[in-house]
């Protein structure tokens, strides 16, 4: 079965122009030229996406949201929402094609044209409340994918893999009370936005279902490593998902100027090619990828390569900055704790 990979060249055009940001374009033509330089994307199938609908959107957000991102629209400058979120009047078509182009790769692989894909978007999604944007992130781009798989494909669970080094406050309040989706987040904490704790577990029939990894500064590879041969693992057998989708943030890694993590990123494709043969085993190989974070370009270029690799099958990791020569501290009573929380 052949692989799906999913942008589009719009997604350059939500920006600042009066001031540095780090969510900015440099971002996402990283991937690009990455992908490109590998020759990966012709390999690849390559839909346009849409933009996803208000009413698949209204799932996941409130019609306040919907209000606010349509009266950005409306606006001749950009707005700022926060102190670390903006908007264009164009960027809630952006976003909408964002969050279309993660609708369209989940397409795919449950109506059987592929096995699994990569959706390479921004803005990124995972910080977006039902209330509001926050964080960067201005729709739920994976959120409202998976409700989209939940009510048009009739799944039942749902497995959502978050390891962006911030929490994944937004998909976790989204699906904080529902047993259909098992929501699993390593970052690093206490970090922004500040969620993220053990007692965060769910609430109502989604008790359980919200695995948080709350680790402090200084994890890499080996800590990683363990984290998802022991927990991950563990919680992935015993909910059986019939989808795997998974927040890449590549912001863990050693050199991002907005973390304290010492992923590599060899590291980080581990963890990757540990999720697949999760899907492999679990649910015939159905996993989607969809770019979150990540503030070095070198790093998050290579990293969403080195995604498309593991989805086409190939051994080839590129990385050009190599280990992190910092020792990391012992997470064996971090993940004992876990264990017992939760039953694993």
């Amino acid at each position: 079965m052949p692989t799906i990979y999913v942008s589009h060249p719009r997604f350059t055009e939500h920006r600042m122009d009066d001031y540095a940001h780090p969510e900015h374009p440099g971002r996402i033509t990283a991937a690009w030229d990455m992908l490109d330089t590998a020759q990966l994307p012709e390999r690849m199938q390559r839909p346009i996406p849409e933009r996803v609908s208000e009413d698949l959107i209204r799932l996941a957000h409130s019609e306040k949201y919907l209000e606010l991102m349509q009266w950005i629209a409306k606006q001749e400058t950009p707005v700022l929402i926060d102190a670390d979120t903006y908007a264009r009047p164009e960027s809630y078509d952006i976003a909408r094609l964002a969050a279309g182009a993660v609708v369209k790769t989940v397409d795919a692989i449950l109506d059987g044209t592929v096995t699994n894909g990569l959706a390479a978007v921004r803005p990124p999604g995972h910080h977006a409340t039902p209330q509001r944007p926050m964080g960067f992130c201005l729709l739920g781009n994976i959120a409202i994918s998976a409700y989209h798989a939940l009510e048009n494909y009739k799944l039942n669970r749902i497995m959502i893999v978050d390891y962006d080094v911030h929490h994944g406050n937004g998909t976790q309040d989204i699906f904080y009370d529902d047993d259909r989706v098992l929501f699993i987040s390593t970052h690093q904490h206490p970090y922004y936005p500040g969620t993220g704790s053990f007692n965060q577990t769910g609430s109502g029939k989604g008790d359980g279902y919200t695995i948080n990894v709350p680790l402090p500064v200084g994890q890499g590879d080996k800590n990683f490593a363990a984290i998802f041969d022991q927990l991950i693992w563990t919680a992935a057998r015993r909910f059986e998902p019939e989808l795997i989708l998974v927040s890449a943030g590549f912001d863990a890694h050693w050199k991002d100027p907005l973390a304290m993590m010492e992923l590599s990123l060899q590291g980080y494709d581990h963890l990757n090619r540990e999720l697949m043969k999760m899907a492999d085993e679990l649910c015939g190989g159905k996993i989607a990828f969809v770019m979150e974070g990540g503030y070095d370009l070198t790093v998050i270029g290579n990293g969403i390569r080195n995604i498309a690799h593991a989805l086409l099958g190939d051994t080839e990791i590129s990385d050009p900055l190599g280990l992190s020569d910092q020792p990391e501290p012992d997470v064996q009573p971090l993940i004992e704790h876990i264990k017992t929380l939760h039953a694993l």
